[in-house]
């Protein structure tokens, strides 16, 4: 591992374990803890979480379902570390699939993109089991779990890039729509600093212009891909990235939104809406779950 790597687990765990400080689950919601859709039961497992009172005589209601790919530079993360966010939009009437992938230096690009189709395959198989209605399914991606949302988006959508991936895509899988946090969408164009001493990491080697371009989603978008509410902040280190990806989608012809949050007189951060004690957080996402509403 590099000691970017490492400081990065380091400094994000700290900065993560200051911002979760005492939150507890909230008492309206139930969730399904350490389910494993993997060979790995640690790496590779999942959470659901739901509205406790989305019952009828005690069965569990068929909810729309967001999937949440967490965010941490693809070295660092888990579903512990989103918990509370993904709880908050359960609150908000949704079942949420929240997972924990495969990370690198120690899985290598794509490991993190087969595990989000193993979490795809184990929503369609277990759907009637949690209540997730899989006529509606949307997701959520942050900074570099935006990257891999976007990346997957893709797969189900662009069959020539699809075939660039070993992967089985679960028959009829689809998002619905789509919410990409603070993301990162053409590592080959990124000049973040961050980013690029990532990369070697990422692939297990300094990677090529075509294994840049293959995990940059940007340039993957077809006229298939699902709408999507495109969220930064006025200080976000991956701001730039956004209006190119908006070019996209505009050339595209995509319904879309973006949302840039913050003023002059109110920066806001990276990431800034897992910090679910603000009322920025709160804002933003009511703003993409009443987005996802829309789409139903």
């Amino acid at each position: 591992m590099s000691l970017v790597s490492d400081r990065v687990r380091t400094m994000f765990k700290a900065g993560d374990d200051i911002r979760d400080a005492g939150l507890t689950t909230p008492a309206e919601v139930e969730r399904y803890d350490d389910i494993v859709y993997g060979a790995d039961p640690v790496l590779q497992s999942l959470d659901v979480y739901r509205p406790r009172a989305a019952r009828t005589d005690g069965a569990l209601d068929p909810l729309p379902v967001i999937v949440s790919c967490h965010g941490g530079g693809w070295v660092y993360g888990d579903k512990e570390r989103y918990q509370y966010y993904c709880l908050e939009l359960a609150r908000r009437g949704f079942a949420v699939v929240n997972y924990s992938y495969r990370l690198a230096p120690e899985a290598v690009f794509p490991a993190a993109v087969e595990d989000t189709n193993a979490v795809f395959a184990w929503l369609y198989a277990h759907a009637d089991e949690y209540g997730l209605d899989t006529a509606h399914v949307f997701a959520v991606g942050d900074s570099a779990g935006g990257t891999l949302l976007a990346t997957y988006a893709g797969i189900l959508t662009n069959p020539a890039y699809a075939a660039r991936f070993a992967l089985d895509v679960p028959a009829g899988a689809h998002l619905t729509a789509v919410a990409l946090n603070c993301g990162d969408y053409a590592l080959d164009g990124d000049t973040n600093e961050l980013t690029a001493s990532l990369m070697a990491d990422l692939f297990g080697h300094e990677p090529t212009a075509d294994e840049l371009r293959l995990a940059s989603p940007l340039y993957w978008v077809t006229p298939d891909f699902p709408p999507a509410f495109v969220m930064t902040a006025n200080d976000d280190f991956l701001r730039p990235q956004a209006l190119p990806l908006a070019q996209v989608l505009i050339e595209q012809e995509i319904p879309f939104e973006l949302h840039v949050y913050g003023d002059k007189a109110h920066r806001l951060p990276h990431v800034f809406h897992c910090d679910v004690r603000s009322a920025d957080a709160a804002r933003a996402n009511d703003d993409e779950c009443a987005y996802f509403r829309r789409s139903l």
